[in-house]
C-alpha cells in the first residue's frame, strides 16, 4: 500500500470520525447524508488501513462497532441478552467464493463436503428484536449499539405483523425473534404526500406562507420505517403502515432445529412471516443463481431491498465458526450495485440558470428507483444529449449514482426512426442569442440582466446564505414579488419597506411575517463588501475570489475602478494604464486572465454598471479590512473539505483570513494544508497524492486557539 504509516494513521482517525458520524445519522436520528454505496466505500477503506497496519488500530474502530449507541431517547432502554450483530458485506462473485473458502479453511472440509448455506433478500429496513416468554411477546427492541437498544415494546403493538402470541408446536419458554420492520414503497409514497399536505394546511390556518422546501420529509423508506417505530407516541406509529419479517433469532432457552433453514421455518410457523425468497444453496454456483434471481426482481418487488444474505446452514459449524468484531464469519451480505430502472422520456424542458447557462431537464414518466420517486434527470448540455442521443418519447435506463443522483445511462430506442433534438440557439425566456464560448460545452444566454430567467436566479444568489444571507426572502417569495414587478434588481430589495401595505395584503402574510423579512432586509444596509460582490453573480467571481479582490481593493469603487481600467483599449496612455491595470489584477494570488476577463466584460455592459450604481445607492459596505493575527498557518494556503461538525465552511474560512491564511476551494500543489471533516473525497485523495499534510477539525481548532 503506497501511503505511510504517519498518512495511515491520520487517514484512520478521519474515517472513524466520519464512520461513527454517519452511524449516528443513520441509526440515531434518521438522517443519513450520504448512500449505503458511499458509506460501504468508507468502511471498506477503512478495513484495508487496518489489514495494512494491524498496530494502528484505533479504540474506537469503527470495524468493532455495531449501530450506534442509544443517546438520550423519549424511549427505554434496553439491554440485549444476546449481542444483535452487524454483517460483512461483498461486492462481487469472487468475495462470495472466497467468503465459502474461509469457512472451509477454518473449519478443516474437504473439497467434497458440501456447505449448505440459506440465502434471503436483504430488506432495507430497521432491525428489530422481539422477546417471547411462554409464547406471549414481552418486550420489542431496536438494535442501537447492538448491545443496547431502545424499547418500542408499544409501538410494534400496532403491527400487524408481529404476532403478540407465538402459536404452534415446540414453543420454548424463551425465544427472541429478530428481523427487520419496514414499510412498502407505495405506503413511503402515501405518508411523504400526507406530510406535505399536512403542512400545508398548518400554514393555512396560521396563516403563514406556505414553503414547501421547509417540509421535512423522509428520505426514503427505511428512515420512514425507523422514524414511525421510534415514536414517544405509540399512536403515532399505529398510524404508520410498518411491516416486519423475521431472519433470526437471539437469546432462546431452546432452539428448535438443528439448521438456519429448519430454524426459520419453526419461526414461520408460529405465524410469523418471513421472506417469501428465502432458500437453500448447496454450492457457490447455487448462491450466484439464488443472488442474481433476487436482484433481477428487485424493481418489481413492494419494497426495498439492498443486497442477499448468506448464512450457513449447519448451526453446529455456526458455533464453530464464532464471531469477529461485529460480525459473524458464518454470515455474509451481498449487496446490490446501484438500481436501475426503465422508463419514459416525455420531454426536455429548458432550464436558464442564474449565469445564463441553458440546462436541458429530462421530464420522465414517474418511476421508483432506489426507493425514490424520479420524474425529472439532468441531460447536463447539449453534448450529453447527443452522447445519448436522446429524444422526448425515447425509453430510456436510469440509475442513481451513488444511489443519490438520478442519471440515463441508455437509450434504448435509440435506433427508433425518429428526427434528433435539436438544442435551442435562443434563450426560451428572453429570446436572446443563446452561444457556447469557445472550448467549452455549455451554452449560455447573451441576455443577462435582461433575462428574466436570469434576473431570478440572480436574486435569489444576491440572498442567499453565502452571499447578503437575508432571512426569509426565500425563492417563492421572489417569484412572487418579481411577478408584481417589484423586485428587478438587487437594489430593490432594498426599497420592499415602501411595500409594507402592499405585502401585507397578499396572502398568507401577517404583521409580524412582513416585519421580520423587512427587518432582515434593513439590517443587510452595510453588507460585507466581499459577500456583496460574490452575491452580484459576477462570472468566474466566487466566495474566494471575491474576498481574495476585497483584500487588495478594500472598497467596491476601488475595485471598479481598476476592472474597468485593465478593460481600456483607446489611445497609447489608456493603453498603458489598463497595462499596469492588468498587471495589479494578474498579481493577485488566486486571480487569473479568465476573472479580469470577466470583471472587464462585466462592467463594459451599460445595464451591470446601472445596476452597481443603484444598489451602492442603498447600501453602504464598509471598506473590507481583515485584521491578521500571527499563527501556525499564516502565509500558507489553507483548503476546507468535508462536512464540517462545528463551524459553518464560511466561518472556517473567515478563521483562516484572521490567522493570516489564504482560504482556497480547490487542492493543487500550492496548497499547504487540508482540514477534512467527515464525508471528505476526492480533495482529500487529491491532497494524499500530492503529499500535503492534512489535519481534521479537532486540531484546526487548536490551532485558532493557539493563534489566541
Amino acid at each position: 500500500m503506497s501511503i505511510s504509516e504517519a498518512e495511515a494513521a491520520n487517514e484512520l482517525m478521519r474515517l472513524a470520525r466520519a464512520i461513527a458520524r454517519h452511524n449516528r445519522l443513520y441509526h440515531a436520528e434518521d438522517a443519513p447524508e450520504i448512500s449505503d454505496a458511499e458509506y460501504d466505500a468508507l468502511v471498506r477503506r477503512n478495513a484495508e488501513l487496518e489489514a495494512a497496519f494491524p498496530h494502528l488500530i484505533r479504540p474506537d474502530s469503527p470495524s468493532s462497532a455495531v449501530g450506534h449507541e442509544v443517546a438520550a431517547s423519549p424511549l427505554g432502554k434496553v439491554t440485549h441478552e444476546v449481542r444483535m450483530m452487524s454483517l460483512d458485506n461483498a461486492f462481487d462473485d469472487e468475495e462470495v467464493a472466497e467468503f465459502v473458502a474461509r469457512i472451509r479453511r477454518f473449519l478443516s472440509l474437504s473439497a467434497d463436503e458440501p456447505v449448505v448455506m440459506t440465502a434471503e433478500d436483504k430488506i432495507d429496513g430497521l432491525s428489530c428484536s422481539l422477546r417471547y416468554e411462554k409464547g406471549k411477546l414481552v418486550r420489542a427492541a431496536t438494535r442501537g449499539d447492538g448491545q443496547v437498544g431502545e424499547d418500542v415494546t408499544p409501538n410494534v403493538a400496532h403491527i400487524a405483523d408481529i404476532v403478540q402470541e407465538l402459536r404452534g408446536e415446540g414453543v420454548p419458554d424463551v425465544f427472541e425473534v429478530r428481523g427487520e420492520v419496514y414499510m412498502e414503497k407505495a405506503a413511503f409514497q402515501a405518508l411523504n404526500t400526507q406530510l406535505m399536505d399536512e403542512a400545508r394546511a398548518l400554514a393555512e390556518t396560521k396563516g403563514e406562507v406556505f414553503d414547501e422546501a421547509k417540509v421535512r420529509q423522509f428520505a426514503n423508506p427505511r428512515n420512514a420505517a425507523a422514524g414511525s417505530l421510534r415514536q414517544k407516541d405509540a399512536n403515532v406509529t399505529a398510524k404508520r403502515p410498518l411491516r416486519f419479517w423475521a431472519h433470526g433469532w437471539g437469546a432462546a432457552s431452546h432452539v428448535p432445529g438443528q439448521s438456519q433453514h429448519a430454524v426459520i421455518r419453526r419461526i414461520e410457523s408460529w405465524g410469523l412471516p418471513v421472506s417469501p425468497q428465502f432458500r437453500q444453496c448447496a454450492s457457490v454456483e447455487e448462491m450466484l443463481e439464488a443472488y442474481r434471481a433476487i436482484r433481477d426482481g428487485r424493481a418489481g418487488l413492494p419494497f426495498e431491498i439492498d443486497g442477499v444474505v448468506y448464512k450457513v446452514d449447519r448451526l453446529d459449524w455456526q458455533q464453530r465458526l464464532g464471531f469477529v468484531a461485529k460480525a459473524p464469519r458464518w454470515a455474509l451480505a451481498h449487496k446490490f450495485p446501484a438500481e436501475q430502472a426503465e422508463t419514459v422520456l416525455e420531454s426536455i424542458d429548458i432550464q436558464v440558470g442564474r449565469t445564463g447557462k441553458l440546462t436541458p431537464v429530462g421530464r420522465l414518466r414517474p418511476v421508483l428507483v432506489g426507493g425514490v420517486t424520479v420524474t425529472n434527470v439532468t441531460l447536463h448540455n447539449r453534448d450529453e444529449i447527443a452522447r445519448l442521443g436522446v429524444r422526448p418519447g425515447d425509453r430510456v435506463v436510469l440509475q442513481r449514482a451513488g444511489d443519490v443522483i438520478p442519471q440515463v445511462v441508455d437509450n434504448l430506442t435509440r435506433e427508433e426512426e425518429r428526427p434528433a433534438y435539436l438544442f435551442p440557439d435562443h434563450c426560451p425566456e428572453c429570446h436572446s442569442e443563446a452561444v457556447a464560448e469557445e472550448g467549452e460545452v455549455d451554452v449560455r444566454c447573451t441576455g443577462g440582466l435582461i433575462c428574466p430567467a436570469q434576473r431570478t436566479e440572480r436574486l435569489k444568489h444576491f440572498v442567499s446564505r453565502a452571499a447578503l444571507d437575508i432571512e426569509g426572502l426565500g425563492e417563492k417569495t421572489i417569484d412572487e414579488f418579481f411577478a408584481k414587478g417589484w423586485l428587478e434588481s438587487p437594489a430593490d430589495i432594498f426599497r420592499l419597506k415602501a411595500r409594507r401595505d402592499e405585502i401585507l395584503a397578499l396572502e398568507g402574510w401577517k404583521d409580524k411575517s412582513v416585519d421580520n423579512l423587512l427587518s432582515a432586509v434593513e439590517s443587510k444596509r452595510a453588507p460585507d463588501a466581499a459577500r456583496l460582490l460574490f452575491g452580484l453573480g459576477i462570472r468566474h467571481v466566487g466566495a474566494v475570489t471575491a474576498r481574495d479582490l476585497m483584500k487588495r481593493f478594500e472598497t467596491l469603487p476601488a475595485l471598479r475602478e481598476i476592472a474597468e481600467l485593465a478593460h481600456q483599449k483607446d489611445g497609447e496612455e489608456q493603453a498603458q494604464a489598463a497595462s499596469d491595470a492588468y498587471a495589479e489584477l494578474i498579481s493577485i494570488d488566486g486571480i487569473g486572465p479568465v476573472v479580469v476577463k470577466a470583471l472587464g466584460d462585466f462592467f463594459h455592459e451599460d445595464h451591470n454598471k446601472q445596476v452597481w450604481d443603484d444598489l451602492l445607492s442603498e447600501v453602504s459596505p464598509p471598506p473590507y479590512i481583515v485584521e491578521t493575527q500571527d499563527s501556525a498557518v499564516a502565509g500558507k494556503t489553507v483548503v476546507f473539505t468535508g462536512k464540517l461538525e462545528t463551524m459553518s465552511r464560511d466561518e472556517a474560512k473567515a478563521q483562516a483570513e484572521r490567522l493570516g491564511a489564504k482560504a482556497a476551494g480547490s487542492v493543487s500543489p500550492k496548497t499547504d494544508l487540508v482540514v477534512a471533516g467527515p464525508g471528505a473525497g476526492s480533495k482529500l485523495k487529491k491532497a494524499a497524492e500530492l503529499g500535503i499534510e492534512v489535519i481534521g477539525e479537532a486540531d484546526w481548532a487548536e490551532i485558532v486557539k493557539a493563534a489566541g
